[in-house]
């Protein structure tokens, strides 16, 4: 019974470090920008997700939020909330929403002639609770096929596996050391 109750909270931890890591690495898409505007969304359950405005304050319940409304070259719709993150976590340190907003309403196109635009975002897109990943950066492109390869993520996620392997090493020697000297 132990063995499963060990390995059920080795994969629980791992389950919320995968998913604190896919929230906060950087992803990019390929859109064409269709509209941008501003909504006055209210914040409930989902506030987590939301970066926090020097201006909201804990009895504020709504704001102001930027959207950059787009749709991938297959068709499908994805929506991004523009808003700066400031000092806070994830640290893209954005201070630049107003000028990220302008350049996608200078960046809309029609489907008869589409300006095909990487958004380089975080987060993820829910329905159900209203999330919508922060867009970061916009940068145009004329090939809505190019092949986008996340390095950024590769060499960070292959530093974080050696640090994480190098603290098992240096774990399992401290107590091999240890028990040594007890026997």
């Amino acid at each position: 019974m132990g063995y499963y109750i060990k390995w059920g909270v080795w994969l629980t931890l791992a389950a919320i470090v995968v998913a604190f890591l896919n929230y906060t690495l950087p992803d990019r898409d390929i859109v064409r920008i269709v509209e941008t505007e501003v909504e006055r969304m209210d914040m409930g359950v989902n506030s987590i997700f939301w970066a926090s405005s020097e201006g909201t304050t804990e009895t504020q319940l709504s704001r102001d939020i930027k959207f950059i409304r787009s749709v991938r070259p297959n068709g499908r719709v994805r929506v991004y909330r523009n808003e700066n993150t400031g000092w806070i976590w994830p640290p893209f340190f954005k201070f630049d929403s107003a000028d990220v907003q302008a350049e996608a309403a200078n960046l809309i196109s029609t489907a008869e002639e589409p300006k095909w635009v990487i958004v380089r975002h975080y987060g993820w897109r829910s329905n159900w609770l209203e999330v919508f990943p922060n867009a970061v950066r916009l940068t145009p492109t004329d090939d809505p096929e190019q092949q986008l390869i996340p390095w950024f993520n590769i060499v960070l996620l292959i530093v974080l596996a050696g640090v994480v392997r190098a603290i098992q090493v240096r774990l399992s020697r401290f107590f091999a050391r240890l028990f040594d000297r007890t026997t």
